[in-house]
């Protein structure tokens, strides 16, 4: 049972998203309680591939956002330790002939004005920059601020930097309600192992953040969208940027449920070369999908032809949070006070975890956001709240 000491805010979710909003809220001097039905990177997180990118998101807030995040991203790998694997790689997006390259040409023009470094490629210079790239390709655009981290232990040490702030973990403890006072006001959770009391409660809890706002009496339509990846075997350095078709971008921003897969292929430092990328809504369908493992290996193989002779080791999938805009629900939901949102990234969490903790961090605090939090405001899609039963 949990003693009876209040919070200044509690985190719902130990995702790498959660375990960011707990480091900045606990380096700011807030009391930090995390709560996870699960432990750390248990769900999303775990499943990710570890990018950072600026390289598939569109001028908008999203991007804005993103640029935010890389470079809290480059100051936190100086902090945590080596083993986050964090690589400042870069990306490098290739189309296949020449509408292609003229969309993606159109895409990056828009980038180069909001801040982002895009480099056009020919086709011969593409494989002095990826040796082992298939020579049938028109062209591309390089990005260096692309990067990569390994999302699991990324999360991880960020939890237990926020634990060497004072902040507290309760893992495998499942939320069963949020309290709420006389005037709807939050006054904490309750779990299966008892209630923690806190005037906030941050939803970081990714594809179940609808559940989540559920039992606060409020509706937030997040939507699993399920991937797959490929590990192979471990090889030499043979892939050096993170790799992918420009119709990779496309898919990101579909809002179709109907399969999806371009090629995506990049190394890690451990060895393996990882391969996506798939987008789906099943629900939360878990069989293993042979077509789609199939064609994603196919794809990578077209690609990079020497990834045709190599093993592939084991196939995993994630369901990334889908939100029907494709912008992330972050900060205070005005329909309950003290109830803020932290989820729905779909596959960018990863990237946007740090800029997400700011945010959440300066609305508690009352500070200035460092980017403007409109565009991700929770209860941009729902009526007013239901009555739910104080507790």
């Amino acid at each position: 049972m949990f003693t009876k000491k209040a919070w200044d805010v509690i985190v719902v979710g130990a995702g790498v998203v959660g375990a960011a909003c707990a480091r900045a809220a606990a380096r700011s001097g807030l009391a930090v309680a995390v709560v996870d039905r699960g432990p750390v990177a248990g769900g999303t997180t775990g499943a990710g591939e570890g990018n950072l990118l600026v390289s598939d998101k569109p001028p908008g807030p999203e991007l804005d956002l993103a640029l935010l995040s890389l470079g809290l991203w480059r100051s936190l790998a100086e902090e945590l330790p080596d083993a986050v694997e964090f690589e400042a790689k870069g990306g490098l997006v290739v189309a296949a002939g020449p509408e292609s390259l003229a969309a993606l040409g159109r895409t990056a023009e828009g980038q180069r004005a909001a801040g982002v470094r895009a480099e056009s490629v020919g086709p011969d210079e593409l494989r002095a920059l990826e040796p082992h790239l298939t020579p049938h390709l028109a062209g591309g655009v390089r990005y260096p601020q692309d990067a990569q981290i390994q999302p699991a232990l990324a999360a991880a040490h960020l939890l237990r930097a926020a634990r060497d702030d004072g902040a507290v973990f309760h893992p495998g403890r499942t939320v069963t309600a949020v309290l709420t006072g006389p005037r709807g006001e939050v006054r904490g959770v309750r779990t299966d192992a008892g209630d923690l009391l806190a005037p906030a409660v941050v939803n970081a809890t990714g594809v179940h953040g609808g559940e989540l706002a559920a039992l606060a009496g409020v509706e937030l339509p997040v939507l699993p969208r399920r991937g797959f990846v490929l590990v192979t075997e471990p090889l030499p350095r043979l892939i050096r940027h993170k790799v992918y078709a420009a119709e990779y971008v496309a898919d990101v921003s579909s809002a179709s449920a109907e399969l999806q897969t371009s090629p995506v292929v990049e190394g890690t430092a451990a060895g393996p070369v990882l391969i996506g990328a798939s987008r789906e809504r099943v629900g939360y369908d878990r069989t293993l999908s042979v077509p789609v493992v199939s064609r994603l290996a196919a794809a990578a193989a077209a690609l990079f032809p020497v990834l045709a002779r190599t093993r592939v080791l084991r196939a995993y999938h994630g369901f990334r949070p889908y939100l029907p805009d494709h912008l992330p629900a972050i900060g205070p939901d005005g329909r309950v006070p003290g109830l803020f949102h932290a989820c729905g990234h779909e596959g960018a969490g990863i990237g946007l975890a740090p800029a997400t903790a700011a945010l959440i961090t300066a609305a508690l605090l009352g500070e200035r956001p460092p980017v403007d939090p409109h565009p991700f405001r929770p209860d941009r899609f729902g009526p007013e709240p239901v009555t739910v039963r104080s507790a």
